[in-house]
Parts: C-alpha cells; sequence; structure tokens
C-alpha cells in the first residue's frame, strides 16, 4: 500500500545554503523542500521574516524543520501556519536556553559596533568534536548568504529574541558537544552524544534513521 507523501520544509543555519541538507535520505514518501534565506527589509522584524518564510510552505500538514538560526525562524513561521510537525536541531526554544554571553551582548548592545567579519570563525575549533574534525574545513563552502545586512539583522534577531516559552509540542534535538549553545542551558530535548552544532551533517546516519520515527510518532 502507498503511503501518503509527508512534505517536510528545511531551513538552513545562518548564513548557510541548502546542500547543508544533501545527506539526508528519507524514505520514499517524504518530499524534501529547502526553504533558502531572504535579504531582509528595513526595519523588518523577526515576525515579519517568518511571516514572509511561511508563505514558502504551501503544502498542508507539513513538517518544519529548523537548525540553529534556522530553528529559532522556524518557531516564529509556526505561528501562521499549521503544522504535522515542529523539529528545532542545535537551536534554542526560549530567550532562556541562550548562552551568558549572548546575553551580555544583547544587554550592552556591543553587537551593533562589532564588525560581521568577526564571525570569521576557526570552525574546527568552533563547532568540531574530536575525530570529526574533517567537516569542519567542508563546512565553510556551505556557508555562502554573506550579505552584511542579512548577517547584522540575523545577528540582532538571535540575541534579542523574547520568547519566554516553548511552543507547544516542538520537538528539540541537540547535540551533546553543541560549542554555540551549550547543552548545559537547554532543558527538554533529544540529546545526541558528541553531537556538535553541526551534526545535521556530521550525524547525518541519526537523522536519516530517527527523523522519520519522530515525524510518524
Amino acid at each position: 500500500m502507498t503511503k501518503d507523501p509527508i512534505h517536510i520544509y528545511f531551513v538552513p543555519g545562518m548564513s548557510a545554503n541548502e546542500t547543508i541538507f544533501e545527506g539526508i535520505k528519507l524514505p520514499a514518501n517524504y518530499v524534501v523542500h529547502v526553504i533558502s534565506w531572504k535579504i531582509p527589509k528595513k526595519n523588518e522584524t523577526l515576525p515579519q521574516y517568518a511571516k514572509r518564510m511561511a508563505k514558502e510552505v504551501t503544502e498542508p500538514n507539513a513538517v518544519l524543520l529548523g537548525v540553529s538560526f534556522g530553528g529559532i525562524v522556524v518557531q516564529e513561521m509556526s505561528r501562521f501556519l499549521t503544522l504535522r510537525k515542529l523539529l528545532v536541531v542545535s537551536s534554542v526554544k526560549t530567550k532562556h536556553e541562550l548562552p551568558k554571553c549572548f546575553k551580555m551582548l544583547q544587554k550592552s548592545k556591543l553587537y551593533k559596533i562589532l564588525p560581521t567579519s568577526l564571525l570569521d570563525f576557526d570552525w574546527q575549533k568552533l563547532f568540531m568534536t574530536k575525530g570529526s574534525k574533517k567537516i569542519a574545513t567542508i563546512y565553510r563552502k556551505y556557508l555562502t548568504i554573506t550579505d552584511k545586512h542579512y548577517m547584522d539583522w540575523s545577528i540582532e534577531q538571535v540575541l534579542c529574541w523574547d520568547q519566554e516559552v516553548p511552543i507547544k509540542g516542538s520537538i528539540h534535538i541537540h547535540g551533546e558537544k553543541d560549542i554555540v549553545f551549550p547543552i548545559k542551558n537547554v532543558k527538554d530535548c533529544i540529546t545526541i552524544p558528541e553531537g556538535s552544532h553541526v551534526m545535521i551533517m556530521s550525524r547525518v546516519r541519526w537523522f536519516n534513521e530517527n527523523l522519520p520515527k519522530l515525524i510518524e510518532a
């Protein structure tokens, strides 16, 4: 018997393009869509931006999955949609899960004067765990959305996100070794042992095996 199609929409992490999901292989009845980043309009709020992004979800009862900053954006998008499942990966569910250094930057407003170029991280040290540094070198090629206005706007949206409580029914998948959003600040999530911030790539086998189980549960 042929299963009904399940439409799943992915939103990548900040600056990343759709190819970060190229390793995801789901059953034949899944239809995969990737929503690419849009350049924010002048003075556009996060809810306004999310509403524009939500228009890309054209199938009813779809699944929405976002990674890192994309995880924040899909939560905002969900307010304009009726979803089958909402999945948040390597991200946060509320402002209370943000690390202290993010909160300090927000309060001090330093992010308004720091150059975007400071985000040129050493990916091997920041995101990767021992034994998976090869992915760090590869990862740079996926960061192609480098418009300064987009970057500055996105950083501000993360630092100033004010969600107080998690969205009911959302599923949070988080890596034990996530350095960007440390697991110690995160509550009520599915924890991936040794998972890093970019585990959507480095632990793709786990996602291929477990996403259908989580979606169809």
